[in-house]
């Protein structure tokens, strides 16, 4: 069990580390206040001054001298302060000190006062005039470098300081129970959560805590969402920063805020640093042209810092990435990152568990099905997952419901996949029953070979993404391997839409690009990485680079080998076509039929589909069984009249 005592010992630490941080900032702000109120009287005491004085020419002077309407003159040093006898305005008078040898005499003559005025300090009145400028100065620089700052990643009297965003305990709002469908990732990080909790007791043993975990799997899988509730779940500070912080413009910054990092994360033990995608400082430095550059800097700064600080002491650094391939070999040994935790693709039964997480806050209704959901979503991952969920709400809200039904789930699916129904896309007459031919072909070869997944939905209504029509196949279990027979079946499937429009109008369209392109691709896996052909054998002729993102392959044979590959892929999208086609010329009544049907309602669900092909057979072995006895029977009238 978790120590209290620790726990509240925690809790008071943090609550005084929270403390000194108000404090901190309470005292730079009434600096502030104070600097911007000193210079507020400033001006406010040159403004009075403005209000309370009148400049008046020198000879308009000489002439209130003579007309005695003045009572008093004070002599500065550079003007003359002069008070009138009658002052209606209360305005004191001034005018500039002129070289005038008989002012003394006229003012005796007139019978005026007259003295010197108090010089301020020349000392005082330049520093005071600096402070002022100074306090400008400071608040023009926190306004104007405060803005650009923050685009910087902190502002630039903050080169060098960590930038990473601080979770205290229980902050992250995140634990365990908020990931679903990665059950092993979880399992992986378990131990990591228990050490911080009970560390002496791997301790006593001799156990040594890794100093790293780095979690790897595609984008959307949870990655951010993990390590935040490993925080969650250890309740310890969480520091979060994605690794494009490091980079500065400036040399050596990057290297400065690795260090600022660790050494607050060390202050501030037991607790778990997460830097989101370290391939962006953590690249390997081979074919690195330039040795001094700054991510090279700040790379070996995080090899140095990750060796040198003390695991027991319950700093845990996790990672994420989507492409470890290009993460330097040094980041990845022992003693740095111990573990590497893949956080993969869900299956059926994660995306099941994701999709009742997600599901939680929305009010659904009871025919709602999300195990259907989840078979409709092959290869989605849990952020895919959570925008099914939320288009499914949107959609409910639209159509003017409480709750989310199961038509608005699959939708989403739909919506996901396809874009959305483009209603003012009107296609003619003829091109209508092309697009219908084209999905029937494909789906009637689905449904007419052995080794494909049943058809879901038939459509010809154009969506958003560009597609006319489509022909959605759901698989009825979870597969991991693929047959040769299973994948020239699909290729069969991918070109039975070309295929029907060369049967039935013979010609062909630009509508099946996108077919061609992934039969090809299909075709060429089976060539290079999987060995399903003859002439190749076993021989890999690609491998795959980036598997978590985009899968580009990378060639491994020389240019004569590649114009080989070509021939043998041509041959296998040549025998896939010739099969599609005859399958659909010894069934043209069938494709007709289920076309002509398309064409009416728009949209077919699996289940009509395969009653039409129930329903159609049934016809004909009827139709057969008559003609076979209309023949029995004429063989025995001839015999009769025989």
């Amino acid at each position: 069990m978790f120590n209290n005592k620790k726990l509240n010992k925690k809790k008071t630490s943090n609550r005084r580390f929270k403390n000194n941080k108000f404090n901190d900032n309470k005292w730079k702000y009434t600096i502030y206040y104070v600097l911007l109120i000193i210079m507020i009287m400033f001006f406010f005491n040159d403004y009075l001054t403005e209000l309370k004085s009148k400049h008046i020419e020198y000879s308009e002077f000489i002439n209130y001298i003579n007309e005695n309407k003045i009572s008093q003159v004070d002599i500065g040093k550079d003007k003359l302060v002069i008070v009138p006898k009658e002052n209606s305005d209360g305005k004191v008078l001034y005018t500039e000190k002129i070289d005038d040898p008989n002012l003394v005499e006229r003012l005796n003559e007139a019978k005026v006062k007259y003295g010197g005025v108090p010089q301020e300090s020349p000392l005082i009145k330049n520093l005071f005039t600096i402070l002022i400028s100074t306090i400008i100065l400071i608040l023009v620089w926190k306004f104007l470098f405060g803005i650009f700052g923050k685009k910087m990643g902190g502002g630039v009297m903050s080169f060098g300081k960590n930038t990473a965003k601080i979770y205290a305990e229980n902050e992250t709002g995140v634990n365990f129970t908020d990931v679903a469908g990665q059950e092993e990732a979880k399992e992986s990080l378990v131990e990591i959560v228990d050490f911080l909790h009970n560390s002496q007791r791997y301790v006593d043993i001799g156990a040594r805590l890794p100093k790293g975990a780095l979690l790897v799997g595609p984008p959307g899988t949870g990655k951010t969402l993990l390590a935040k509730a490993v925080a969650g779940e250890a309740k310890v500070p969480f520091f979060s920063i994605s690794g494009s912080a490091f980079v500065e413009m400036f040399v050596g910054m990057g290297a400065a805020r690795v260090r600022d990092l660790f050494k607050q994360a060390q202050e501030k033990a037991p607790c778990i640093v997460f830097i989101d995608e370290i391939d962006a400082i953590g690249k390997s430095r081979d074919g690195n042209i330039s040795g001094n550059d700054e991510r090279e800097q700040t790379l070996n700064q995080l090899l140095a810092e990750m060796d040198g600080f003390d695991s027991s002491k319950g700093v845990v650094i996790l990672a994420a990435t989507n492409r470890p391939e290009v993460l330097d070999k040094a980041l990845l040994r022992p003693g740095r990152f111990d573990r590497r935790v893949i956080v993969d693709r869900p299956d059926l039964k994660g995306r099941e568990e994701i999709l009742k997480v997600h599901i939680k806050g929305v009010k659904v209704s009871e025919d709602v099905d999300l195990n259907s959901i989840a078979k409709s979503t092959p290869g989605a991952v849990g952020a895919d997952l959570a925008n099914i969920i939320n288009e499914a709400a949107l959609r409910a809200v639209k159509n003017g419901r409480s709750s989310v039904k199961q038509e608005d789930l699959e939708e989403a699916v739909e919506v996901i996949i396809a874009g959305k129904e483009k209603k003012d896309r009107i296609l003619s007459p003829e091109e209508k029953r092309q697009v219908a031919f084209h999905e029937v072909g494909h789906a009637l070869i689905a449904a007419l070979l052995k080794h494909t997944d049943p058809v879901h939905k038939i459509t010809i209504v154009p969506r958003t993404m560009g597609a006319l029509g489509y022909t959605m196949q759901l698989p009825e279990e979870e597969k991991y391997l693929n047959t040769k027979e299973e994948m020239l079946d699909q290729i069969c499937v991918m070109l039975g839409g070309r295929s029907a429009e060369e049967v039935k109008f013979n010609s062909i369209s630009t509508g099946a690009a996108n077919d061609i392109e992934r039969a090809t691709q299909t075709a060429r896996n089976m060539v290079t990485i999987y060995g399903m052909t003859d002439r190749f054998d076993m021989m890999g002729l690609e491998s795959m680079q980036n598997r978590y993102l985009n899968g580009k392959p990378v060639k491994n044979c020389s240019i004569e080998t590649e114009t080989i590959i070509d021939q043998e892929i041509l041959n296998i999208i040549k025998k896939a076509h010739n099969r599609a086609k005859n399958i659909l010329l010894n069934n043209i009544d069938l494709l007709n039929y289920i076309s002509n049907t398309l064409v009416e309602k728009e949209t077919l669900m699996g289940s009509e589909f395969m009653d039409m092909i129930h329903e159609y057979n049934n016809k004909k072995n009827k139709q057969n069984n008559e003609k076979v006895e209309d023949k029995s029977d004429n063989k025995e009238n001839n015999f009769v009249n025989d």
